[in-house]
């Protein structure tokens, strides 16, 4: 994983609980990693030993549990309350890179610690967990603002007045509206999205470095669980908490984790990156869970399900636990327990099967089907093009035809299921390292086409423009943060009294604007803009192209520009490509395009171009475009050449015949 010390480390811990039949091996010898501001998910099916460990780490076993071997280092800053108060006013809570001095670092063993220690110095202070059931971590005796307030009143002695006034902020800002009436209800008064919600706000009531979310959204429906996870992400960027995630939904670590660590029979079998596990998994066992989730799309009668039963830990299993259930498992299995192999600097698995001298083994094809359809991308199948530097490359076609998709997956919102993505010289389609990834995020950004959806409405501008320079780091000083921000603002026509604001206090313009100004101050070389002014009205398009203009003069920046209107392709592009159905079927020079469109599709779009001019707009005939009407398949087509720059996607007949009426000869018989 990362370079950087681990906020968390937990190595060969092993936990037993006392029963009437015996003792139970809960876990096994688990090594874990958690570092500043990271996702990690631990999966398995119930009993695989998930809970448990987090529970050690907060040391809340229960009676009959019992550590028998392990450390869970836990390393934090411990501050006087003079420096814990600058860093809360100066700095939102979030403690500066290079900001504390080296006594101030303490690493300690929780496994080690004494029960008074932890429950004053870690549990609810430093380490806060979120549990399944709201319903059953609230007092049903008590109301919401004493729930919110009891933590910060019982570690740091807050007055009742100020704690108060905090717990009304938490509220809000974990979407509560209606803050200070809802502290004085009590928490069936609640739906259970609000009590979810409150229970999140109760566990981040001290400001700690680390949330453990234990089945968050379990009871939660579809689209409230959607919210929740959206809030805690949105938290954890504010305020740079390292999260945990133990769910047995692999859905919800799709959409949050960095990291997945698989257990099962209280081992961690395999780990790896979110796109090691979910597009590489090398255990038999993985390969199952994720072949066990639900599609929607999927006509199957039944759900695929693991043969078998997880063993009863009351007796520790010989060998590989999984054994009795794996189809593939060898000789040894049946003796040995395997250890971790390597197979990339982040990603091990435990399983004989990756043994050096192991037979060969792939994911039976029945599996492989119902994984990869679930994560394959089907909206852009083989489209082909290069932006130069400091160029404008314009990407048009009606809503569906794949533009949006492209762009999102060069800045890797979704992962490419096929093909070569390379970005100043690295290959950024597949598996990327530590360093590729933060290369991308700091040389690449986005513009989204709704500037009010994309800005926290929460934050002032200084810190939504601010956002990636305080993720990766880009600064030394509060005051070079701050002249960054400024300078920005001055690029795009904004003052530096504009920082203070909120986004709901612009205009349309004005917030596109602010969403420009964000992507600049990273210093990017291609910026991606998905119809990011085809929400507003034309003479603030004007405006924000000519801003786009004007800083690619200067800064020799170059732009995706994903559009539908095409008379401002033309104004900003040097190259157009036209898509239709995930297909580039035409590319060239904004000129060749324009002058000499070949494909029907391309001189449809030309054709209904609006022109400021009644007497033109009362005569015009568009071109009409149906592809099936047309019997265009375009996957028996190639990339013809017309001239110069300029390719069509066509087959021999179809070439023939287009340039033929494009030069307004009839066709040949």
């Amino acid at each position: 994983m990362a370079d950087t010390q681990p906020i968390l480390k937990i190595r060969d811990l092993d936990i037993s609980f006392k029963t009437d039949g015996g003792n139970v091996k809960a876990v096994r010898g688990v090594d874990l990693d958690l570092h500043k501001g990271e996702t990690i998910a631990i999966v398995g099916e119930s009993g695989s030993g998930k809970s448990v460990t987090t529970k050690a780490v907060m040391g809340i076993l229960a009676g009959n549990g019992t550590i028998n071997n392990g450390t869970i280092e836990y390393t934090y800053a411990d501050m006087s309350p003079e420096r814990i108060a600058e860093v809360q006013e100066k700095y939102d809570g979030v403690i500066p890179e290079g900001y504390l001095k080296p006594e101030e670092i303490k690493t300690v063993d929780i496994v080690q610690s004494a029960p008074k220690f932890i429950q004053s110095q870690i549990r609810g202070r430093r380490i806060a967990m979120v549990f399944q059931d709201p319903m059953t971590s609230l007092d049903p005796t008590m109301t919401i603002g004493k729930q919110v307030m009891e933590a910060m009143r019982f570690h740091y002695n807050t007055p009742k007045q100020e704690a108060w006034k905090k717990a009304v902020r938490l509220l809000e800002l974990v979407g509560i509206t209606d803050a200070e009436k809802r502290m004085k209800n009590y928490p069936h008064q609640l739906s259970g999205g609000m009590r979810q919600r409150v229970v999140i706000a109760i566990a981040l009531s001290c400001d700690p470095e680390v949330l453990i979310c234990d089945e968050p959204t379990t009871a939660l429906d579809v689209t409230i669980q959607a919210k929740i996870l959206e809030l805690i992400k949105e938290i954890q960027k504010k305020k740079d908490l390292s999260v945990i995630y133990i769910t047995h939904d692999l859905g919800v670590v799709a959409k949050v984790a960095d990291y997945v660590n698989v257990m099962y029979a209280g081992r961690i079998i395999e780990t790896g990156t979110v796109n090691e596990i979910f597009y590489d998994p090398r255990h038999p066992y993985t390969w199952g869970l994720l072949a066990s989730m639900p599609d929607v799309d999927s006509s199957d009668d039944e759900l695929y399900t693991i043969p078998g039963t997880p063993p009863n830990m009351l007796h520790e299993p010989v060998g590989d636990a999984f054994a009795p259930r794996n189809r593939f498992a060898l000789q040894i299995d049946e003796k040995v327990a395997p250890p971790m192999f390597e197979l990339t600097p982040t990603h091990k698995v435990a399983s004989w099967l990756a043994a050096p001298n192991a037979p060969k083994v792939e994911m039976p094809e029945d599996l492989k089907k119902r994984i990869n359809r679930k994560f394959t991308v089907k909206a852009v199948d083989g489209i082909d093009f290069h932006i130069d530097e400091g160029e404008t490359y314009g990407l048009v076609g009606e809503s569906g035809s794949g533009k949006s998709t492209t762009g999102r997956s060069i800045i890797r919102l979704y992962d490419p299921t096929d093909g070569e993505i390379t970005f100043c010289g690295r290959d950024i389609s597949g598996k990327m390292s530590k360093d590729d990834e933060r290369f991308l995020h700091t040389n690449m950004q986005m513009i989204f086409q709704d500037p009010m959806a994309c800005l926290n409405p929460r934050e002032k501008v200084m810190d939504i423009i601010a956002e990636g320079l305080d993720i990766h780091k880009l600064y030394k000083t509060e005051d070079e943060r701050r002249q960054k921000v400024y300078d920005m603002l001055e690029l795009v026509g904004l003052s530096k009294e504009h920082a203070n604001r909120y986004p709901h206090q612009f205009s349309g313009g004005q917030r596109q604007r602010i969403g420009i100004a964000r992507a600049l101050v990273m210093d990017p070389q291609l910026i991606i803009a998905d119809e990011a002014i085809s929400a507003l009205d034309v003479s603030i398009q004007a405006q924000v192209v000519n801003l786009m203009k004007k800083i690619q003069k200067e800064y020799n920046t170059a732009f995706l520009f994903i559009a539908h209107d095409l008379s401002m392709v033309k104004y900003i592009s040097d190259r157009i490509g036209v898509m239709h159905m995930g297909h580039l079927v035409e590319t060239g020079t904004t000129e060749e395009i324009f002058r000499n469109p070949i494909h029907p599709y391309t001189r449809s779009l030309l054709s209904a171009i609006p022109e400021p001019n009644p007497v033109v707009e009362k005569e015009r005939i568009s071109l009409s475009y149906d592809q099936k009407e047309a019997g265009v398949d375009y996957t028996k087509g190639t990339r013809h050449l017309v001239d110069g720059d300029h390719y069509v996607l066509a087959t021999d007949e179809e070439f023939e015949k287009w340039t033929r009426e494009a030069a307004g000869q009839p066709a040949l018989a």
